[in-house]
């Protein structure tokens, strides 16, 4: 990927006072310490032979729990206003684990980083299961735990990452934990986090929690062709990927066709459902450009897509790529942001990215300033487009396991040698760093 010039001989436009600059991680991602915690879906997953690319686990992972005092100087070198980290419930469910978060959060306030956690970022304990109703009941009950301990401190909340990707990927695909094939007869999967989700909002609300959101991934679906099986079939990935979880949140129901499919009351449950959001967060990372389906088996991203799926997914081409092979696209996060606005209205609350980043390799990251210079922008139009943007969270502080990828793929700010746990700050840091102070 070439350079933008522009990261080195414009500044970035000025966003708005009181808007909030940050980074984000995940607990399974970076924490290590597995013996001090429960087992999770990802633990299993990941001992199985195959399932990750290099073979590895997080069993040390970056070490966080031991060497968070470091980490969180380097959030506080960095000038972030909030740092977006999750919480690991099988940690919370074993002897002493609220304690670490504990710890944590008092040296995030001491070090003036306003801590933003997420309450379920894919690592569910071992025992449960998301098509079993009962789940979104437990996570409520550990909703309630964690904000008793920690909601004297803590003010902004996300209650999952991603639903549809862990639906997509860890239950319809296989490929993610705990690495079930079941197709479309994963969606119950997707009803039951939604319902925990609302179940999670009612028990902040309780606690006494008043600004609260979720972190959905979403990105523009283009269709490969004005052919119109090609635009059926990019419409059906965007109710997948985009509508499923943002319309019962923020409508209070369903894309049609899709309620019916759900198990139990999907009608009452979907009141809990569409509980009041402060604020609405977005992972964004590319559009998808999807077709009529092809009728064979196929390879999208590393990720194998089967011949029964009712959509093929296309490579956007005449892009720069990441080392994930992700295309390159800001303008596609304005397109995002300003199409949320027109659907949603006024039942969207103000948006915050909680994600936005790239995989490259080298200290002297370039490309990832590049690629960073260039969504700030695309965020900054959406602004100057009047959609109501809050906040922007770069994934990620430093790198970390990178799920069924391992260790191949570096998302960080901060370069992290796994074999002697050493940070170094690449070049994109101190550029971060430069942006926050020319902000103000």
């Amino acid at each position: 990927m070439a350079t933008d010039p522009r990261a080195a001989t414009h500044p970035l436009p000025r966003f708005p006072d009181g808007f909030l600059w940050g980074v984000s991680t995940s607990a399974h991602q970076i924490e290590g310490a597995v013996e001090l915690r429960e087992r999770s879906v990802w633990d299993a997953f990941t001992a199985e032979p195959g399932r990750v690319k290099d073979g590895s686990t997080a069993d040390l992972a970056c070490d966080h729990y031991h060497r968070y005092p470091e980490d969180v100087a380097l959030l506080a070198g960095l000038g972030v206003d909030a740092y977006r980290f999750s919480v690991s419930w099988p940690r919370v469910n074993s002897p002493g684990g609220l304690d670490f978060y504990d710890r944590l959060v008092d040296a995030l306030c001491a070090a003036g980083v306003r801590p933003v956690p997420t309450l379920f970022h894919w690592d569910l304990p071992a025992e449960l299961d998301w098509r079993q109703r009962d789940t979104a009941d437990r996570f409520a009950e550990y909703t309630a735990v964690v904000a008793g301990r920690l909601g004297d401190r803590v003010g902004k909340w996300i209650t999952l990452n991603e639903p549809a990707e862990h639906t997509l990927l860890g239950h319809a695909l296989g490929v993610h934990a705990p690495g079930e094939r079941l197709l479309f007869d994963a969606l119950p999967v997707a009803h039951h986090q939604l319902l925990a989700h609302g179940l999670a909002v009612r028990a902040l609300r309780a606690a006494g929690a008043t600004d609260i959101g979720v972190a959905n991934s979403h990105g523009p679906t283009w269709p490969a062709s004005r052919d119109p099986a090609d635009r059926e079939a990019a419409d059906f990935y965007d109710v997948l990927l985009n509508r499923l979880f943002a319309d019962p949140m923020l409508l209070g129901r369903y894309p049609d066709g899709i309620g019916e499919l759900m198990p139990g009351d999907a009608e009452a449950d979907l009141k809990i459902v569409a509980e009041p959001l402060d604020f609405y967060g977005i992972n964004y990372y590319a559009p998808a450009r999807v077709g009529a389906p092809g009728g064979e088996a196929s390879e999208f991203g590393g990720v194998p897509l089967p011949a029964e799926l009712p959509f093929s997914v296309h490579e956007i081409e005449g892009r720069p790529r990441t080392d994930f092979g992700w295309p390159v696209v800001p303008e596609g996060l304005t397109e995002l942001l300003t199409g949320f606005r027109d659907r949603y209205g006024d039942r969207l609350p103000p948006v915050v990215i909680t994600e936005n980043g790239c995989s490259y390799e080298g200290l002297d990251d370039q490309d990832r300033i590049a690629y960073l210079d260039g969504h700030l922008r695309a965020l900054h139009d959406a602004l100057t487009a009047g959609v109501d943007v809050r906040g922007y969270f770069v994934w990620s502080l430093m790198d970390n396991f990178e799920w069924a990828e391992g260790y191949a793929r570096r998302f960080g700010l901060v370069h992290v040698d796994y074999a002697t746990q050493k940070r170094t700050p690449k070049a994109s840091y101190r550029w971060f760093r430069d942006v926050l102070r020319a902000q103000g």
